[in-house]
């Protein structure tokens, strides 16, 4: 997806929750938005909106004298998700189609996100998902994929999020007991998404494999990967796409056999999709 007009407001309006997240003074937060309002008076329309927020979110930490901006926030929202780990596994376990109830945590886990354009609490959606119907459901055909397949590369969002799939992966081994699953995570710091760091405190690698993507954006970028995960990207039998970044970055996709799985945050996914701002979605391309 290229970058549309109502994504330069959404990016100002994220330097600003930068300055309140880090708690910026009243100079720095001035530092903060003028350089990236100043930036995006000429953005490139034929970039993704995760292309060009990238090296604003690279500046906006060089200013605030910070490696990642949102680690006090990530902390809070590993702790956060943990809480609810042991309902959602009892709930995938009991569920009557184990591939919907793991799907749709997974899903759950993706309002942890700090810079979307609209927000929800994770309390309500973890009680409400179960009951709230695919706006897109391909899940079907997933199914029907990963049945077949032997590879599987699960490409991550936000931190906190991570544990949800970190869930999701464990039941998806029982399923497909034949798949070998790669998680793939972020090359560097940005906004709060996961990266490496956050992926081996969580022991992810003791049941997947963990891939750096070594991009540097909020969304996988074929071009800006290592040449190791884009031999993976290009060669895994399946590929399960977490969030909207993703989404953005990989759309239209370059490849077959990628399911994108996530809530929409935003009134430019929303139209892309043509499903509401709160739907969540399982789309097969």
């Amino acid at each position: 997806m290229t970058i549309q007009q109502e994504c330069i407001g959404c990016i100002i309006a994220q330097s600003s929750r930068v300055c309140d997240a880090i708690h910026a003074n009243e100079a720095l937060t001035r530092n903060i938005v003028g350089f990236v309002e100043t930036s995006l008076e000429n953005a490139d329309f034929t970039l993704s909106p995760p292309v060009i927020a990238a090296p604003l979110y690279q500046q906006m930490a060089h200013f605030a004298n910070k490696i990642d901006l949102y680690d006090t926030q990530k902390v809070h929202a590993t702790a956060q998700a943990e809480y609810y780990m042991p309902f959602l596994d009892k709930t995938i376990s009991n569920s009557p189609d184990t591939l919907i109830a793991l799907l749709k945590t997974a899903v759950v886990g993706n309002v942890i996100d700090l810079a979307a354009e609209v927000s929800f609490d994770l309390h309500d959606a973890i009680v409400n998902v179960f009951d709230t119907p695919f706006a897109h459901d391909d899940s079907h055909r997933l199914q029907v994929k990963l049945s077949s397949a032997q590879t599987l590369l699960y490409i991550g969002d936000n931190t906190g999020e991570h544990l949800f799939d970190k869930l999701a992966i464990e039941h998806l081994k029982h399923l497909f007991p034949q798949l070998h699953i790669s998680y793939m995570v972020r090359g560097s710091f940005i906004i709060n998404d996961v990266t490496i760091k956050e992926a081996l405190e969580a022991n992810m690698d003791k049941i997947c494999t963990l891939v750096d993507s070594g991009v540097p954006t909020p969304g996988f970028v074929y071009d800006l990967a290592t040449s190791a995960a884009q031999e993976l990207f290009l060669n895994a039998d399946v590929i399960i796409a977490k969030g909207m970044g993703n989404y953005e970055c990989m759309t239209p996709a370059s490849r077959n056999d990628i399911c994108f799985l996530l809530k929409v945050k935003c009134s430019v996914v929303s139209a892309s999709l043509g499903h509401d701002i709160g739907s969540i979605i399982c789309k097969m391309v």
